[in-house]
């Protein structure tokens, strides 16, 4: 039996997954993540009056921009041509957090789920940088993967207790 970690050949040496045989399919890929901010720094992204300007905006465009740069940061990662990504913010005034859901999509012969999850990222630590001046304590937390869909594997949900 080979390998199960697929990035890993049978000697363990690491290379970039072969999906040469794979047929194209609809590939989709839903992440989200938190981040938890001051009143203080909240108060900032709802009246719009950040030091550097639109808190959401910028970290929309990041979110968006990171997710096309993924296969540059992650070694082996495969370049995709991402056909759709939107990014949507939550503000939770209750626990005083902003998340943000991060789609992305392709048709292709491998998943778009670490486009997805590296968008989340980046935008979330694109709110840290255009919050730290008024806010250094922010945590950045609850980064998962919570919808994949297309391949082999098919549909795949989260399933939370």
């Amino acid at each position: 039996m080979g390998n199960p970690l697929t990035h890993f050949d049978n000697a363990g040496q690491a290379h970039m997954v072969d999906v040469s045989d794979k047929p194209d399919t609809k590939r989709i890929a839903i992440a989200k993540g938190k981040i938890f901010v001051s009143a203080e720094a909240l108060a900032c992204v709802q009246q719009g009056n950040s030091k550097k300007g639109d808190v959401l905006g910028i970290a929309r465009i990041a979110a968006i921009q990171g997710s096309k740069q993924t296969a540059q940061l992650i070694p082996l990662c495969h370049p995709l041509a991402l056909t759709h990504v939107s990014v949507e913010f939550e503000i939770d005034e209750l626990q005083s957090c902003i998340q943000i859901t991060v789609q992305t999509e392709t048709c292709g012969k491998t998943g778009v789920e670490m486009e997805a999850l590296c968008a989340v990222n980046v935008g979330l630590l694109t709110i840290y940088d255009m919050l730290k001046a008024v806010d250094k304590s922010m945590k950045i937390t609850d980064v998962e993967l919570f919808h994949k869909q297309g391949g082999r594997s098919g549909e795949w949900n989260r399933q939370h207790p």
